[in-house]
């Protein structure tokens, strides 16, 4: 992957990474670098990114998207009847 690295300097004295438009981390004035590391982590984790990262490495047919998506839809009917009972 290409990062593209750009470092703004707000007027605020706050840095911004940004990484091809993806996700935005400010790290404030005295803030430690672990602090910021660990919002990051955070951030990738609550948007799912490593997901989709994992899910584009390789092409999936569309036939096997819809079979994957029935199984899904099937399990999930089970399970509801399951509870229901």
């Amino acid at each position: 992957m290409k990062y593209n690295k750009k470092i703004l300097i707000n007027k605020i004295d706050k840095i911004t990474y940004i990484y091809n438009n993806m996700l935005i981390i400010e790290i404030k004035k005295g803030e430690s670098l672990d602090r910021a590391l660990k919002r990051y982590k955070y951030k990738v984790i609550k948007t799912k990114q490593l997901e989709q990262v994992r899910k584009k490495q390789e092409f999936v047919k569309k036939s096997v998207k819809k079979r994957d998506q029935l199984k899904k839809a099937k399990y999930i009917q089970y399970l509801k009847q399951k509870n229901m009972d």
